[in-house]
């Protein structure tokens, strides 16, 4: 763990541009079901001014279930996207630094590490910058529409619940990690099975 937060911190920037696109797809996911949990809270109370309110905060019809759920479709059909493009940029990055870094890995396996520690160095870093990236997209997603249904009605957040917001934060951390994971196996294994003297020669 010393190493993967001594790797992040040297590659400041480039972590930065992995935790952008983990952030956005993560804020976009939470912000739905954030949005989703506050109708059915209010929905459920029968609270017409409530959902008045809450109608003219969020830009949702709150008064027709069909609407609802068309909305709620067509929402996940681009959290779906968005996941899509952000696993896309997460491999790309990760190539990128694994080319970055075969000197390194050439130097680590020249020292008598296994393939097996290189991918889980990988695997470690990458988990590392999902757990951070979650976080900060679940406090942007979830945040940003709290902050919403608060302005347009103090009783809303009290409706939802401890419960519903730590739900929506499990599934945040859950989809994000796994997110940064899934996309790093492959360069992963590229980086382990490069020969060590191949990985020495190669000019950057």
């Amino acid at each position: 763990m010393r190493i993967c937060a001594a790797n992040v911190r040297t590659r400041f920037g480039r972590s930065v541009l992995t935790l952008l696109g983990v952030v956005l797809a993560v804020a976009f996911l939470t912000s739905v079901m954030t949005t989703a949990d506050i109708t059915d809270a209010v929905i459920a109370g029968g609270d017409a001014n409530t959902l008045f309110d809450l109608a003219r905060a969020t830009g949702i019809d709150v008064g027709s279930a069909t609407a609802r759920e068309t909305q709620r479709q067509r929402d996940y059909w681009l959290i779906s996207l968005s996941i899509l493009v952000a696993l896309v940029g997460i491999i790309n990055s990760v190539l990128m630094s694994v080319t970055e870094r075969f000197r390194e890995i050439g130097t680590m396996k020249c020292l008598g590490a296994l393939d097996s520690f290189v991918v889980e160095l990988f695997i470690l870093e990458s988990g590392l910058l999902g757990v951070i990236a979650s976080f900060f997209g679940w406090l942007v997603g979830a945040g940003g529409i709290m902050l919403l249904a608060l302005g347009s009605h103090s009783g809303v957040l009290g409706k939802v619940g401890f419960l519903g917001l730590l739900s929506t934060f499990g599934i945040a951390m859950a989809v994000g990690v796994a997110l940064t994971m899934i996309a790093t196996i492959a360069p992963a294994i590229r980086a382990a099975k490069m020969p060590p003297a191949m990985a020495l020669r190669v000019e950057i």
